[in-house]
C-alpha cells in the first residue's frame, strides 16, 4: 500500500530547489562516503578451504560475506539468519517522519548474498567458542575454522512495565526502532499529534543503543512539525536524557542543548523510562530522587538494548566492565578480534566497543575485522585498525541536518573539512541523509563501499 505523505508535502519542505552548488556537494558527499576505508585489498585472493561462519545477515553480515567472497578462493562460507527481510535501518526515521514509504527501508536479504557463499535461513541457538562450532535452532551442528558474529542486539519493549509492541500506535504511543510497519505507524500518531498539540515526551534508554542520535531526531522533526502546522504554542515538548548530557560526544551535546533550548524543547536529565500506563497515558521515570510521573499525548518510546539470548548465554560476552549487563561481545575496539578466543571477530551491533552501533560504523568496522581474517589464514599480520569512526547526519529540522562524524576520542573527524561544517544545519547533509546515503548503504552490503 502507497504510503500516504500528504500532511508532509503540506509542509512543503522540498519546495526549495537545489542549486548547482548544493547538487555538487551532495555528490561530492556521497562519492566521499562511498571510498573504502584504507585497508590493504589482495591483488589475488587467498586460496583456502577454511570453514567460515557468519552468524548474522543484517548489514555487518552481508558486508563481511561480501567482502570474503572477494578475497578468498576456496573457502567454505555459511551465512546463518532466519530473516529473510532486509531493513535498512537508517530509513526508519524517515519513515517514522512521513518522509518516506515503508517499502523505502524493505528488501530481501537474499539478494545481498554473494555467489558461492550459503545462506542457511534459521538462527543460531548456541555458541560454541571451545568447540568451534554453532548449533541453529533446528538442532543443526556448523562447525568452523573462523566465525563472524554480526547478530545485532534485541529490542526489551518487556523491561518497561506495562509496555510491549503491540502498543506502538495506539494511546498517543510511538516507537520508530521495531519495524518498518511500527515506524509507519509512528508517523501516523505523531502526526495526529502535531494536528492539535499537546505534551509530547521524547527519550532515550539506560543502555548501549542503535543509533544513539535517532532520540534526538526525532525530537526535533516532531518539533518542526508542530510549528509547521501552526500548534507550536499549543504544545509542550520534553526530552529525557538518561543521564546528565544530550549526546555522547560533548561538543554535539552543547549543540544539542542550544538547539533545543533556542526551539523551547525542555530538557530533564537522569530520567529513564520504568513503566508506562497506556490508559492513562502517564509515563514513569526514575530519577535520583525516586520517580517521577510524566503525563502525554504523545510518547516516542525507545526500549532498552541488548546482546540477543544466545550471545549473553554464550562464553563470548565481556566478564567485566560496562558491557558485562547487555552481554556485548568482548571484543579488541581496534580489530573486533574476540579478546579470548582468536578465530572470532564481533561486528556491527553486537560489539563490545566504546562506539559504533551504526551502519556507518559497519561501513569501517567489517574490512578491518576481515583484513585480520585473511592475513591470518595467509599467514600474515595486519595492522589495520577501527578506531571508533562513528556518522550520525543529525536532523534538526525538516530540510536541515548536520553530519556528526567522530572517533573513539570524541574527536570530530569530518569526511569533507572546509565543505561540509559539522556543527551546522545545513540542506545538503538533509539532502545525504534522505537521498544519497542508501545507494552507499547498498553498496556496502555488496563489499563495494
Amino acid at each position: 500500500m502507497e504510503h500516504d505523505n500528504s500532511n508532509f508535502r503540506r509542509d512543503n519542505v522540498f519546495s526549495k530547489p537545489i542549486n548547482r552548488r548544493q547538487a555538487l556537494l551532495g555528490s561530492v558527499g556521497v562519492a566521499g562516503m562511498m571510498l573504502t576505508p584504507g585497508i590493504a585489498n589482495a591483488a589475488t585472493k587467498v586460496k583456502t578451504s577454511a570453514r567460515i561462519v557468519i552468524a548474522g545477515a543484517g548489514a555487518a553480515g552481508l558486508t563481511a560475506a561480501s567482502r570474503l567472497s572477494e578475497a578468498l578462493d576456496g573457502a567454505k562460507i555459511t551465512l546463518i539468519d532466519a530473516r529473510k527481510e532486509h531493513f535498512y535501518q537508517p530509513g526508519f526515521t524517515l519513515v517514522g517522519s512521513g518522509i518516506k514509504s515503508p517499502s523505502y527501508v524493505v528488501s530481501s536479504t537474499a539478494e545481498y548474498v554473494p555467489k558461492g557463499v550459503e545462506l542457511l535461513e534459521e538462527r543460531v541457538a548456541e555458541f560454541d567458542p571451545d568447540g568451534q562450532k554453532v548449533v541453529t535452532e533446528s538442532g543443526k551442528t556448523l562447525p568452523y575454522d573462523f566465525l563472524i558474529v554480526a547478530v545485532g542486539m534485541t529490542l526489551e519493549y518487556g523491561l518497561i512495565e506495562g509496555m510491549n509492541e503491540n502498543l506502538i500506535g495506539q494511546n498517543g504511543i510511538g516507537s520508530i526502532y521495531h519495524s518498518p510497519a511500527k515506524a509507519e505507524a509512528t508517523w501516523k500518531t505523531m502526526s495526529a499529534f502535531a494536528d492539535k498539540g499537546g505534551r509530547g515526551v521524547f527519550l532515550r534508554p539506560n543502555t548501549e543503543m542503535k543509533c544513539a542520535g535517532a532520540p534526538l531526531k526525532y525530537t526535533f522533526v516532531t518539533e518542526d512539525y508542530l510549528t509547521r502546522r501552526g500548534q507550536r504554542s499549543k504544545a509542550e515538548v520534553i526530552y529525557n536524557a538518561n543521564n546528565k548530557v544530550l549526546f555522547g560526544v560533548p561538543i554535539v551535546s552543547e549543540k544539542v542543548r542550544m538547539l533545543f533550548q533556542a526551539r523551547g524543547i525542555k530538557v530533564n536529565y537522569d530520567r529513564v523510562l520504568k513503566a508506562i500506563d497506556p490508559g492513562k497515558r502517564i509515563a514513569t521515570f526514575t530519577t535520583p530522587e525516586g520517580t517521577e510521573e510524566q503525563g502525554y499525548d504523545f510518547i516516542h518510546v525507545i526500549p532498552p538494548m541488548r546482546a540477543p539470548a544466545s550471545i549473553r548465554n554464550s562464553p563470548l560476552p565481556w566478564k567485566t566492565g560496562p558491557w558485562v549487563a547487555e552481554g556485548w561481545m568482548e571484543v579488541d575496539k581496534g580489530t573486533l578480534r574476540h579478546m579470548r578466543y582468536r578465530n572470532v571477530f564481533g561486528v556491527g551491533d553486537i560489539a563490545g566497543v566504546p562506539k559504533g552501533k551504526t551502519a556507518a560504523s559497519v561501513k569501517w568496522q567489517v574490512p578491518v575485522a576481515v583484513d585480520h581474517l585473511v592475513a591470518e589464514i595467509a599467514g600474515k599480520t595486519s595492522d589495520a585498525l577501527y578506531t571508533g569512526y562513528t556518522s550520525c547526519p543529525l536532523i534538526t529540522r525538516l530540510g536541515r541536518a548536520m553530519l556528526v562524524e567522530f572517533d573513539y576520542q570524541n574527536n570530530l573527524v569530518p569526511s569533507f573539512p572546509g565543505v561540509i561544517a559539522p556543527l551546522e544545519e545545513l540542506w545538503v547533509t538533509w539532502v545525504m541523509k534522505t537521498m544519497g546515503l542508501k545507494p552507499t548503504y547498498i553498496s556496502m552490503l555488496r563489499g563495494r563501499a
